[in-house]
């Protein structure tokens, strides 16, 4: 099979032959836009130099060093989340994105503060998934004034300083949970609700939005105030036990925060027929989470699509460095997936 030329490779990206050589040569401007054309056109016929064009984008491209702080390094969703976020990073094609993924294990205010500001240092842009506080207000005020803009991801900020927010919709999100629940419990019961602390805006939003479906259409349904985990799986255990002994009419669980793999291990240890009337809606999906749904354990898990939603968080955060004078809030919602035993 004849090996394709400059020639062929002019003609598939529709340029002038002079063009492709002066992208090979790289001893002349061309504009990136162009060279992008020409690399796409280099991959489809398969010729020779795409490495050579692929090195010229990314010397003719903007470039950009973005943080994102995410939180509990052990927690395997928040390691697939990083995941997601640096292959979002590394397929931009307008730009070279060299991502900085930072864990935060500590989750005190003053500690994740002092890690924002540290990663704004050392970065053009930073996202941050992190309970609403005062002081992380202040660190984002500080890193605005100093224009590196701030995404807020998953959970939302009150900080007028945010430069942008990038998640669910999260009142849809706690009614379509409460939908579930109620449609599938129609004898009276008690209905949990963990989350993982009233400072999440994402989670407070949720809660609000679940009991105000369950008022309003399933009257009979007990919702109990709202036990906070501090995202600690050890915790949510300790609760669902001492729920599963000291109560016989619990028919659900509303699990927004942190600790999924706790209830779930107190679910299994729990007798089977026990354990079976209990409806557990979670949210998003990791490993832990994708067995206790193939155990049926878990009735649906409301997720964020982590590749539709690391590629608008990446997006968004280049808009926010390319806005020149601090505008309004950007506002990005991603529509989330409902995840079921018979569709994960």
């Amino acid at each position: 099979m004849r090996r394709p030329t400059i020639a062929d490779l002019a003609k598939e990206a529709g340029v002038s032959i002079s063009t492709v050589n002066r992208i090979l040569a790289g001893t002349a401007s061309v504009k990136g836009t162009t060279v992008q054309l020409v690399q796409s056109a280099a991959e489809r016929i398969g010729f020779y130099g795409v490495g050579a064009i692929e090195d010229r984008l990314r010397k003719s491209v903007p470039k950009y060093r973005l943080g994102f702080l995410l939180q509990q390094s052990s927690r395997e969703l928040y390691q697939l989340f990083g995941r997601k976020i640096a292959e979002a990073c590394h397929a931009r094609r307008d730009e070279v994105v060299d991502p900085v993924i930072d864990f935060v294990d500590l989750l005190t205010p003053e500690n994740i503060a002092g890690r924002l500001k540290a990663l704004g240092e050392a970065c053009d842009a930073v996202a941050v998934i992190a309970a609403d506080h005062p002081v992380i207000a202040q660190a984002i005020r500080e890193l605005h004034d100093r224009r590196k803009p701030v995404t807020a991801y998953i959970t939302d900020q009150s900080a007028r300083e945010r430069a942008a927010y990038v998640g669910a919709d999260n009142w849809k999100m706690g009614r379509t949970a409460a939908w579930l629940i109620g449609h599938m419990t129609p004898e009276p019961g008690r209905i949990a609700v963990f989350i993982g602390n009233h400072r999440y805006q994402c989670q407070d939003v949720a809660d609000a939005s679940f009991r105000s479906y369950m008022r309003e259409h399933a009257p009979h349904l007990s919702i109990e105030d709202s036990r906070p985990t501090h995202e600690e799986a050890s915790e949510a255990y300790r609760m669902v036990k001492e729920l599963l002994a000291t109560t016989d009419d619990l028919v659900g669980i509303l699990i927004v925060g942190g600790g999924i793999s706790g209830v779930l291990r107190a679910l299994r240890e729990a007798p089977e027929d026990r354990r079976r009337n209990v409806r557990v809606v979670c949210r998003d999906i990791g490993p832990e989470t994708r067995k206790g749904l193939s155990e049926g354990l878990i009735t649906a898990a409301l997720c964020h699509p982590l590749e539709k939603t690391s590629a608008t968080l990446v997006q968004t955060m280049v808009e926010t460095m390319n806005q020149g004078a601090p505008g309004s809030t950007i506002h990005r919602t991603v529509p989330f997936d409902i995840v079921t035993p018979e569709n994960m």
